[in-house]
């Protein structure tokens, strides 16, 4: 069998309500010349079944199974099977739209010289499922060309299912480092932005569908300062930034990252319900980075007990 164009890698751990959706959204794309590998990472609850039954006997869906082995374990074996020149790295609850790899195909042939091509995306909710409206559209910014001094003081990505990379270029970054559980992504993408340059999709309309689930390693992690320590330190410690940037840009841009990190780690105190730890997080953050708009929030953010609830934006509570 001739190879594919485009291979959809996709880690699933126990995702069998939602995997279905991801199936059917890489069935559907407009871009015949695909393959997926779905590598079920240890599944207890038949997402590999409910895999199967979703791909219907399409030959251009292979599901591998493992022992759990973690998301970047998952997604290095899906690698190492796929056989395409492009990767995208689809998680198992979300799910493209339909035309996601013919836009960014385009970017690439469009930029021979990019490694990476990415773009818009929209968040759902839990339950929702495909044609139903997004809670809300993110369209940017998403810059081109050398974006590794913006990716190091945020993730620009919020996964690699809007993110269509060469393979070869994606080799030679190194793939993903199964030792860092919650930031693998971000690390991965600087060390590609280290090798590249990245193109921007045509258009404004989502390439990507994202769940917001309770139970996403985000909503789990994204408070707690020592999760983000192994990507941090993957990223920072690399000896290729201080050849690219110089010690000094470096240097300014490890404080506005880490300013970064406080404030989305005060964020989601207060959405978890631990006021005075948000509110010291996003002070620091403030004094490390200030600007017109942080300030504007954080005293917003000391009045939420007198806000009703509609109004809190984004420290708005978790459900419990």
């Amino acid at each position: 069998m001739e190879a594919p164009l485009i291979s959809i890698v996709t880690p699933a751990h126990d995702v069998a309500p939602f995997v279905a959706d991801a199936v059917a959204s890489a069935r559907a794309q407009d871009v015949g010349d695909i393959e997926m590998v779905l590598v079920d990472d240890g599944s207890r609850d038949g997402t590999a079944l409910a895999a199967e039954r979703a791909a219907e006997g399409d030959p251009r869906i292979r599901i591998l199974r493992q022992q759990n082995a973690g998301v970047s374990a998952a997604r290095n074996a899906g690698v190492a099977a796929a056989r395409g020149g492009f990767l995208l790295f689809l998680d198992a609850d979300d799910w493209l739209a339909p035309d996601a790899l013919r836009r960014l195909l385009a970017a690439l042939r469009a930029a021979p010289a990019a490694a990476a091509a990415y773009g818009p995306w929209a968040a759902m909710a839990e339950a929702a499922r495909p044609g139903d409206p997004p809670l809300r559209l993110k369209s940017g910014p998403f810059p081109e060309g050398d974006i590794l001094p913006a990716l190091l003081v945020r993730n620009l990505l919020v996964n690699g299912g809007h993110l269509l990379v060469r393979r070869p270029a994606f080799e030679a970054a190194g793939g993903f480092r199964s030792t860092i559980r919650y930031g693998e992504d971000w690390e991965a993408w600087v060390r590609l932005a280290i090798a590249g340059r990245f193109a921007r999709a045509p258009g404004e309309a989502p390439l990507l569908f994202v769940r917001e689930r309770a139970g996403s390693a985000y909503r789990r992690m994204a408070r707690d300062p020592a999760a983000f320590a192994p990507a941090m330190a993957a990223i920072w410690d690399n000896p290729a930034l201080a050849a690219r940037l110089g010690p000094a840009r470096l240097a300014a841009l490890r404080r506005q990252a880490e300013a970064e990190v406080d404030w989305v780690i005060g964020k989601e105190l207060l959405r978890h319900g631990d006021p005075a730890a948000g509110l010291a997080r996003l002070r620091a953050s403030l004094r490390a980075a200030p600007g017109a708009k942080r300030a504007a929030l954080l005293a917003a953010a000391h009045l939420l007990p007198l806000l009703p609830g509609r109004l809190h934006g984004p420290f708005r509570r978790y459900p419990a």
